[in-house]
């Protein structure tokens, strides 16, 4: 008889792990040749299979216990993983060793990341290597390239419709050239960041067309249903994520007399984790991707990734579960790489995605909402009433602090965070959207409606950073003074999230302060997605521009915002008080301005931020109790500050300061 333990899992499980562990250890043993064994190679990933056994058995067994096959497959996981360790250069290797004697690498003050699709910043592999002086120039230690791999003809969401996770787009270059950019990256410090689209693939991937030729296994990767009887019963708790673009959650293929599951559009075709063959098949995937060279998996689409009758299949517990069964395979077999979630969903389920066992790192996405939001209302109550208990981070994890990326916004804050401080969620979204899309008086910003549903009144927004911030409208009317403020809010953001603990994350093209491309309409595969309005092709000219006039350097829009941007990094990777996630709020007697204090080791620097256009005043106290000191240097304009008086903040000001 099995007796349940406390925490729900069988006591005999340890037992079983055992005997299973002594069962597969000698099977493995006819994959390493005589070499793997005399350098250590075979030994190091049987001591960290040993080490991660007990976890791994019982994340496997939790998900696939009830499949008559499940030893067979598991015994499959377990080849896979062996073979990926096996074919992992000796390069990774050895960083792989240095990052297991240093797992909070990521935490480092010096980590500044950069986002960019390879087509529309460089055009291809080959020529994004000649742009490591420019990345390390602006202070960048982190580049994530958007989807590269091979993709579907025409509409393929922006690259997440993969068709073949070994080849790369051969619009950008080959598989070799990325390895080959990976090895210079890691030579320039520069650490490579891919996205790993793992819950669905193309319609024209192997796998998927095997299923529409008729091969029942390969069927068994997807959800494939004869007729509408367990779609309609399953759509009744789905939501629409694309409801513009189609409605409900499945796609009928006449050549399979099948519907389909498609999560996200027609052509892609979610994957099926119920079947254990698919979780080794995309480890597979995975490992190979690893072994490109890249630091930093991005998983896409996580809260989508397992279904279940009568939820809204996401967030489940067992997409967690099966999230945790790769990272625990990633620590033996590729232990120097590094997950990334994201889910931009309830602030509340977000954070359950981070762990030093699941994902080391996350999106930020309330930040980034509440930052626009707290501009929008020149108020902060809302921003600090999420901080205050939204920030902190289980140990070993990171934040990753963006204010932009090749996705819309989403106004993502707790409505009972909101409702606490007298505001109605629905209607402060409404606001949000009105303000953001330029309808609101007053309003500064000039971004587009993204997926608007007129039934629900959802909608995000897109646009890019400059053209949200007002300089589009600014340049518009030629008028100086909005131009400055416009520049100042770019400068303010930027200031937060390179300073609020984590890692901070521009989408390129950003510090040049880059509109709005309205003419993303002209090319057919793109006009139906608004979000191609803040994905415009970089504009190397501005920084020709910027290095041979110097007019340009000392008074331009772009060169002023450039080298704000460029002055801002270079502070914070001197600064070892923004190492780490610690941050504390400071009271301040102002509902205009926010303030925190971040600490590391002994360091600490207190950062204070202006959300309006007008001057703000900050009581002396503040400064003092928040700051540990009577006497400050602000490092951005390096004056000194005392605090016999009150300090007055100018329009949108920013100040990191250190006691002296």
């Amino acid at each position: 008889m099995i007796v349940t333990s406390r925490n729900g899992q069988p006591e005999q499980l340890h037992v079983e792990a055992d005997i299973t562990l002594k069962r597969v250890l000698p099977r493995l043993d006819a994959i390493w040749s005589d070499e793997d064994r005399s350098s250590g190679l075979a030994r190091d990933f049987q001591n960290r299979l040993i080490a991660e056994w007990p976890r791994l058995f019982r994340l496997l067994y939790t998900l696939y216990s009830g499949r008559y096959d499940f030893f067979y497959h598991l015994e499959e996981i377990l080849y896979t993983a062996a073979r990926g360790w096996q074919q992992r250069s000796d390069e990774l290797r050895a960083q792989d060793d240095h990052r297991l004697n240093d797992p909070t690498w990521f935490q480092s003050e010096r980590m500044v990341g950069g986002a960019l699709y390879v087509d529309l910043f460089s055009e291809n592999l080959k020529k994004l290597r000649e742009c490591i002086p420019y990345f390390t120039d602006l202070g960048l230690t982190y580049v994530h390239l958007m989807p590269l791999f091979a993709v579907r003809p025409g509409d393929n969401d922006g690259g997440y419709a993969i068709s073949n996770y070994r080849s790369v787009d051969p619009r950008l270059g080959t598989i070799d050239d990325l390895r080959e950019l990976a090895d210079e990256f890691r030579a320039a410090g520069i650490s490579l960041v891919l996205d790993f689209v793992f819950n669905h693939t193309s319609d024209d991937h192997y796998w998927a067309q095997h299923a529409q030729a008729g091969d029942a296994e390969y069927q068994q990767f997807y959800y494939c249903f004869p007729d509408r009887t367990v779609p309609d019963q399953y759509e009744r708790t789905l939501r629409e994520i694309f409801p513009t673009v189609r409605r409900g959650n499945f796609t009928w293929h006449d050549g399979m007399q099948k519907w389909v599951w498609t999560t996200f559009n027609s052509f892609q075709w979610d994957l099926n984790y119920h079947n254990p063959a698919v979780f080794r098949a995309m480890l597979e995937e995975m490992l190979f991707i690893a072994n490109t060279g890249v630091d930093i998996l991005r998983l896409d689409a996580v809260a989508f990734i397992w279904k279940r009758m009568g939820t809204n299949c996401e967030n489940l517990p067992e997409a967690h579960i099966l999230i945790q069964a790769f990272n625990c395979l990633a620590g033996i077999a590729a232990p120097g790489l590094v997950f990334k979630s994201e889910a931009i969903v309830h602030p509340d389920e977000v954070v359950k995605y981070i762990d030093p066992h699941e994902c080391q790192i996350s999106y930020n996405p309330t930040l980034m909402a509440l930052l626009w939001e707290s501009l929008a209302t020149r108020n902060t109550r809302l921003l600090k009433k999420s901080l205050s208990h939204r920030h902190r981070l289980p140990s070993g994890t990171a934040w990753v602090n963006y204010l932009r990326c090749h996705d819309d916004i989403g106004w993502t804050f707790d409505d009972e965070d909101a409702a606490q401080l007298g505001i109605q969620g629905y209607d402060h979204r409404q606001f949000l959207n009105h303000f953001y899309t330029g309808q609101f008086p007053g309003s500064f910003a000039r971004g587009v409606p993204f997926q608007h549903n007129p039934a629900t009144g959802d909608m995000r927004i897109s646009g890019t950073l400059a053209s949200l911030a007002g300089l589009e409208q600014a340049i518009e009317f030629q008028d100086p003074k909005l131009i400055e403020m416009s520049v100042r809010r770019m400068c303010l953001l930027y200031g937060i999230t390179l300073s609020i603990g984590g890692i901070p994350l521009l989408y390129l093209g950003e510090e040049w302060g880059m509109l709005n491309d309205y003419d993303f309409v002209k090319d057919p595969a793109k006009a139906g997605d608004t979000r191609w309005i803040h994905r415009p092709k970089m504009k190397w000219e501005y920084l020709q521009n910027f290095k041979q006039n110097v007019d340009e350097q000392n008074g331009s829009i772009r060169g002023k915002i450039f080298k704000s941007i460029q002055r801002l990094i270079s502070l914070r990777q001197k600064l070892p008080s923004l190492s780490g996630q610690q941050m504390d709020l400071v009271p301040i007697d102002n509902p205009h301005v926010l303030g925190f204090v971040r600490h590391f080791e002994g360091n600490r620097t207190l950062i204070l931020a202006n959300f309006t256009e007008e001057e703000q005043r900050v009581p002396a106290n503040n400064i003092r109790t928040g700051g540990l000191g009577r006497f400050f240097q602000d490092l951005i304009t390096e004056t000194e500050i005392a605090t016999h008086d009150d300090l007055i903040m100018q329009p949108y000001g920013l100040l990191w300061l250190e006691r002296i």
